[in-house]
Parts: C-alpha cells; sequence; structure tokens
C-alpha cells in the first residue's frame, strides 16, 4: 500500500505559505492596554510640547 503524506505537506507547505499555528512564537507581545497607553501617553507629551513651544492657539 501507499504511504500516507504528512499532514503538514501539500499546496500550502510546498508554495511557502506557513498557517497561523506554525508562526513563530517567539516575538514580543503587548496587551491592548499597553498599546492604548502608550498612544494615549505620546499624544499627552505632544500636546505638552506644543504648548510648552507656544505653539497651541
Amino acid at each position: 500500500m501507499a504511504r500516507r503524506k504528512n499532514e503538514g505537506s501539500g499546496l500550502q507547505s510546498s508554495a511557502g505559505l506557513m498557517r497561523y499555528f506554525e508562526a513563530d512564537d517567539d516575538s514580543i507581545k503587548f496587551s491592548p492596554k499597553m498599546v492604548l497607553g502608550a498612544c494615549i501617553g505620546a499624544g499627552a507629551l505632544i500636546l505638552g510640547l506644543n504648548i510648552a513651544f507656544g505653539l497651541w492657539p
């Protein structure tokens, strides 16, 4: 009988595409609260600098 191919092989793997669960998990992860806090902090910093340098109307 013919042997079955592995589940991971096929058109997707031969074309160089990766499935989501096969992606690299070594990346840095940020929580949504950290991203929102950084955006609000950056906005406040820019607003403060505009006021400090007289650019605020």
